[in-house]
């Protein structure tokens, strides 16, 4: 009898880096119908601005012209994937905005460098699932609510208070990420985190992160769907 041999199943492999970047645009597309117009625009302006460089500063030469066209195409290329990098985590972020959750997968994946934060928020209301999650940086120690302001304002207050018994110096900030009118929002929230004046140094961020954490008990995620395992809905 011939023996059989075994066969290891083979790993699926993984899409190329254009295959992602359609799978990314298409997803984008369905959520954001303007998304085509600006990467054009964005592809478009470097080109005529080389253009009208070449004439200005090389007339006549076809090569130097050539040459401004190229740079002003490589150029639109970088600014479309700019684009398309912002609108897709803009349209990412529009699918899971309101639900719980929903800030703790901010603070788990766009986190800029040089910021401290969990997806595991520093208090819930079990009946509401508000939330308040907290993130430390050079910017201090920023407290963000997630929910209603009127239902999250004690849980903000609490935690303020923790802090300032923490070191009075320690500078606090307030993000609310909600329905209220002049709350940040969700795809937003990293890019307000960096605007922060710098106040603490390196190792006191560190130092400061690590106290509070062991002050803070742990508590569990609100429940509702896992924001980064939330699939695209099919536009109709």
């Amino acid at each position: 009898m011939a023996r059989s041999k075994d066969k290891t199943p083979r790993t699926p492999k993984e899409p190329g880096r254009l295959k992602q970047m359609w799978q990314v645009f298409q997803m984008t597309r369905r959520y954001d119908s303007n998304i085509v117009l600006f990467m054009i625009l964005a592809f478009l302006i470097p080109v005529a601005i080389s253009l009208v460089l070449a004439f200005v500063f090389s007339p006549g030469n076809v090569v130097t012209i050539v040459l401004w066209v190229i740079a002003g195409a490589l150029g639109g290329l970088l600014a479309m994937l700019i684009i398309l990098g912002r609108r897709a985590e803009k349209a990412a972020y529009s699918q899971i905005e309101g639900q719980p959750g929903a800030v703790g997968a901010v603070l788990r994946s766009s986190l800029k460098r040089g910021w401290v934060g969990s997806e595991m928020p520093v208090a819930v209301n079990g009946k509401t699932q508000d939330a308040v999650y907290r993130a430390v940086g050079r910017g201090g120690v920023v407290l963000i609510s997630e929910g209603p302001r009127t239902r999250t304002a004690r849980m903000l207050d609490e935690e303020r208070r923790m802090v300032t018994r923490l070191g009075g110096s320690i500078a606090v900030t307030v993000i609310s990420v909600g329905p209220d009118a002049d709350a940040v929002p969700l795809h937003k929230l990293a890019r307000r985190l960096t605007r922060i004046k710098p106040t603490l140094t390196k190792a006191e961020v560190l130092a400061v992160n690590n106290r509070l954490s062991s002050m803070t008990k742990k508590l569990p995620i609100p429940k509702g769907v896992d924001p980064m395992k939330a699939r695209p809905q099919r536009g109709n």
